[in-house]
């Protein structure tokens, strides 16, 4: 039935948190990114190299202490699938991972194949592949004007949404909404962006691992999870970001998020949820933050599987659903606070 009147809109979001807040003591902090980069330009395969660390910070004056690290290298083809593959934990089946295409299908196939990995900074990694090819894109429209057009002219075809139809996939493409043109296609011309600052603590030279600097057309997906005890409660403190370099020499966003949770240690379940949208495309895409506490009292190391169902279609947020589905490794991180 179609829809009788436009989703409900709100001012932009352009506001970004800033850099890392400095480590509390007893705490522990991933933190992962994954850069793309075409050396061969847009239309053409392009790589992706992840990143992940876990760090922990003590109570007392001690060094912080890494606890896990992983890597990843991909090439990925135009149309999202997986060319070659290459990681810090050579699993024996990683290279069944090849000619999978990024979205459910390859989620399925990590589950499948690299189960055993969940919970360590690979998994998390490999798992946000996924998210981070389809965003990738975006960074080419600070570099040119008819980027989509070269795109086409190349014989890249969208892999968004249901053959580049984007009509109710997420909350900000909900039928009606601003982000959509008559024929359900993506509005990639009044996108709403923001200018960003490192996301590294310029007092603290371990507040992320290293990541190196961009230049040219190329895209970061960054994200950090700390997590501490604190009156029967494992507190979460999570920031999310997509981001590239632009022509002035600085730094653009097109989805920012922040997130507080409180989770049940004796239980695993979800007690308490804060998100709070920062920089966001399109002005019905802050809708999806209220929509996330459909998952307090739910088992927090179900959340890969549990947010997918719970906050599908318009009752989520593309990018806000992979903020949430990390938070499937709390539970595995905590035991290993002091």
């Amino acid at each position: 039935m179609a829809q009788s009147h436009p989703p409900q809109q709100f001012p932009f979001a352009r506001q970004s948190a800033g850099h890392a807040p400095l480590r509390r003591p007893g705490s522990i902090r991933r933190t992962t990114s994954i850069d793309s980069d075409w050396p061969d330009g847009l239309g053409q395969p392009w790589e992706m190299i992840g990143r992940a660390r876990d760090l922990l910070t003590p109570f007392e004056a001690e060094e912080a202490r890494v606890l896990a690290t992983g890597q990843f290298r991909i090439m990925a083809s135009p149309i999202r699938e997986i060319l070659s593959i290459a990681a810090s934990t050579d699993h024996p089946r990683l290279q069944e991972m090849v000619g999978v295409r990024a979205g459910g299908a390859s989620r399925a196939a990590l589950a499948e194949k690299l189960g055993d990995l969940k919970g360590t900074p690979l998994y998390q990694l490999l798992d946000d592949y996924a998210g981070a090819s389809l965003v990738a894109g975006w960074i080419w429209s600070r570099w040119s004007d008819d980027w989509m057009i070269r795109a086409q002219r190349s014989g890249t075809r969208s892999t968004a949404g249901k053959g580049g139809v984007m009509t109710n996939v997420c909350t900000g493409f909900a039928e009606g909404a601003s982000s959509l043109h008559e024929d359900g296609t993506g509005n990639t011309v009044d996108q709403s962006y923001a200018e960003v600052g490192p996301l590294e603590h310029p007092d603290d030279a371990l507040s992320w691992h290293p990541m190196p600097f961009q230049q040219g057309p190329q895209k970061r997906r960054s994200r950090r999870i700390d997590l501490w005890r604190e009156d029967g409660l494992i507190k979460v403190d999570a920031g999310f970001q997509d981001s590239g370099s632009n022509p002035g020499g600085g730094r653009t966003a097109i989805h920012e998020y922040r997130l507080f949770a409180e989770v049940d240690e004796a239980t695993g379940t979800l007690a308490a949820l804060q998100v709070l949208p920062l920089i966001l495309p399109f002005r019905e895409c802050p809708g999806a933050s209220v929509k996330a506490s459909r998952l307090v009292g739910e088992k927090v190391q179900d959340f890969r599987e549990i947010v997918l169902g719970r906050l599908a279609g318009t009752m989520g947020c593309t990018h806000l659903n992979d903020v949430l589905r990390a938070l499937a490794d709390v539970p595995e991180l905590a035991r290993l606070l002091p």
